[in-house]
């Protein structure tokens, strides 16, 4: 008794006859199908380079489509030269040019011998299928799929989209029950005669032509009509990602397929050489493997597809950007984002750099540049200050300045001058703290040598743009730890939130404030407000602040700030 191999083979020609060659010296005939794609001339070399063994032989060409018919027939003109010029084959495995057995062939031999009436081949019917990715699953069977998927996109669609509009259904021959599963099966020798001799075969190859992936579906079907013991399941390692494409082997996985435990592989690239150096060996030289068990490195593929869908925190990747929603962590570490404190105090950022020993930036989305910390122009990661640049992607150059600068918590100013700031971004952030004290945007204009009238118009503007970026700190949807005070209140007692703020940075948590920021003087401040009211301007961020001298009011006790978690 022997096992029968079927190779599908449609590319790297001098890989398929390595490995048919194994076959066939361990006694296992191999039928081969070659695409009729591809060229003659190169299929002449192919065939005269495997003549001289009589245990390799090639069937009839078919042209294959993935998702076509081509296919099925090849198969299945494979199959029928098999049965016909090797009587003493009892199972037939399907593989294809890019499966690698992993295990001596004589266990795979042992293995089918003792299971003499078993098929194995997946089999499941559509409601029970979970690997359908983006594809079809009932429709596949009761629409008409004439068009390529490949090739010939929009029509498929728009084809799909006409049966659906009309209500086309075809009707599924009498007897059978749709199945799936994978394309790469192993059955007996009496189940795939009873296949391809079957008197209705015509009406199911004409019924099967018309679906969408009929390989995976008309073996899958057929066989749960004649054999007798199914067990659902290939015998070949086949992984697919997310998306449904196929995991490709390589050599750094050659220790992973060898935990498998698994009889044949694919798809196995071309030039692995230790894959196939490591397992196209003698029996002697091979490794005592236990019952097939892919479900052992299941784990591992399970984490690959982790690490591809979500990636490392904050750290944008090729395999989900630009994708909304696929962040695994907006950004990759915490940082701080101060509103309206350079405006208060003289020298804040060196200041806040030695109470904390954190990196603080200036406005990093100010209209003229980012002000980077000590006037840097390019911080680590080729990160420009550019406004151009910066602005082309302001989210992703916050993400990559945090990333970048990982390891070192970032500082930096927000106001609201700075337009193009992602404030919704940073306020959705579970990384940021915002600190903010409104209506300190007006400190510069009262200190400004303009016209008044273009300082009304100015802080008006302000006003409104700060106004927009309150709402989206205090927006349901905000993540950050942000904190509020308006600028009266602020300057009431401005040791207590800045010693909050210091000790959730949590460089010390234990250290108290020595050393205060000088603020800016604000002599003339609350009167400079009045005259914005009187000029029918109404600022209201700042809070009530009096018209008397601001040193005045810090005597007032200290009041808690307005907290956003």
């Amino acid at each position: 008794m022997s096992v029968g191999i079927l190779m599908l083979v449609h590319t790297a020609l001098d890989r398929a006859e390595q490995v048919a060659r194994h076959w066939a010296n361990a006694g296992c005939p191999v039928v081969i199908h070659v695409d009729k794609k591809v060229p003659r001339k190169t299929y002449d070399r192919f065939v005269a380079s495997c003549s001289d063994h009589s245990m390799i032989v090639f069937c009839k060409r078919h042209s294959c489509e993935w998702g076509m018919w081509g296919i099925v027939a090849a198969s299945q003109s494979a199959a029928e030269m098999m049965l016909e010029q090797f009587a003493d084959v009892h199972h037939i495995y399907l593989s294809s040019g890019s499966c690698l057995p992993l295990r001596p062939v004589q266990e795979l031999k042992d293995y089918l011998a003792a299971r003499p009436r078993t098929d194995f081949i997946e089999s499941a019917t559509t409601a029970d299928v979970p690997w359908t990715v983006g594809g079809l699953d009932h429709e596949r069977f009761t629409l008409r799929f004439p068009f390529s998927w490949k090739k010939r996109r929009y029509l498929f669609d728009k084809w799909v989209d006409i049966q659906r509009f009309v209500r086309f259904k075809r009707t599924i021959p009498k007897g059978i029950v749709p199945h799936m599963g994978s394309q790469w099966w192993c059955l007996t020798r009496q189940t795939l005669s009873a296949i391809l001799q079957d008197p209705d075969r015509e009406v199911f190859d004409k019924f099967f032509k018309r679906v969408w992936i009929p390989d995976e579906s008309y073996f899958q079907t057929l066989a749960r009509v004649y054999s007798s013991n199914i067990e659902s399941r290939s015998l070949t390692l086949s992984k697919f990602d997310f998306q449904g494409k196929p995991h490709i082997f390589y050599d750094d996985h050659l220790q992973l397929l060898r935990r498998s435990d698994c009889f044949v592989a694919r798809k196995i690239w071309p030039h692995a050489e230790k894959i196939y150096g490591g397992f196209l060996r003698s029996p002697e030289g091979a490794i005592k493997m236990s019952e097939p068990n892919p479900a052992k490195i299941d784990r591992i593929f399970a984490k690959a597809v982790e690490r591809r869908t979500k990636g490392r925190s904050g750290l944008y990747m090729q395999s989900r950007f630009p994708n909304e929603g696929w962040e695994n962590g907006m950004t990759f570490g915490r940082y701080s984002v101060f509103h309206g404190f350079t405006e208060l105090f003289e020298d804040f950022e060196p200041w806040l750099a030695r109470a904390t020993g954190t990196r603080v930036h200036g406005h990093l989305y100010a209209p003229e540049r980012a002000e980077f910390e000590g006037g840097q122009r390019v911080l680590n990661g080729a990160l420009s200050d550019s406004p151009k640049l910066r602005d082309y992607n302001p989210i992703a150059f916050l993400t990559n300045l945090v990333w970048n600068t990982r390891g070192e918590r970032q500082c930096f100013q927000v106001g609201p001058r700075d337009e193009g700031a992602p404030v919704w971004f940073i306020c959705k952030d579970p990384n940021a703290q915002i600190s903010v004290i409104s209506g300190a945007w007006a400190i510069p204009l009262f200190k400004s040598n303009m016209n008044f009238a273009d300082i009304r118009k100015e802080a008006a503007r302000l006003q409104k743009l700060e106004s927009d970026q309150l709402h989206a700190l205090r927006s349901p949807y905000a993540k950050a730890r942000v904190r509020i005070w308006s600028l009266a209140e602020f300057i009431e007692a401005p040791m207590e939130p800045l010693q909050t703020i210091i000790d959730e940075i949590g460089t010390d948590p234990t250290r108290r404030l020595a050393e205060a920021p000088k603020m800016t003087d604000l002599a003339g401040f609350g009167q400079f407000l009045q005259n914005l009211k009187n000029q029918g301007m109404h600022p209201y961020l700042m809070g009530d602040f009096p018209v008397t001298q601001a040193e005045n009011e810090q005597k007032k006790p200290p009041r808690k700030p307005y907290l956003v978690q």
